[in-house]
């Protein structure tokens, strides 16, 4: 049982938000070797997309795990 004030995430939260973080960076980097050269916008604009698309999943992510506690 959670104490009052204690925060609600969990080890999984934690890693999700990791993997946001270094996928935002490191996919455009990838998509680099197997493409070719990126510029600069592109990889911007890439990095952007995956930022906004995991932070949508960790707003569910989060949100669903908020809703169960009692």
């Amino acid at each position: 049982m959670r104490k009052p004030g204690e925060p609600i995430y969990l080890w999984i939260h934690l890693l999700a938000l990791l993997l946001v973080i270094v996928a935002t960076v490191a996919l455009p980097r990838v998509a680099e070797f197997v493409v070719g050269p990126l510029s600069f916008g592109t990889r911007a604009l890439a990095g952007l997309g995956i930022a906004v698309a995991g932070g949508i999943a960790l707003y569910l992510l989060y949100n669903s795990s908020a809703r169960n506690e009692p």
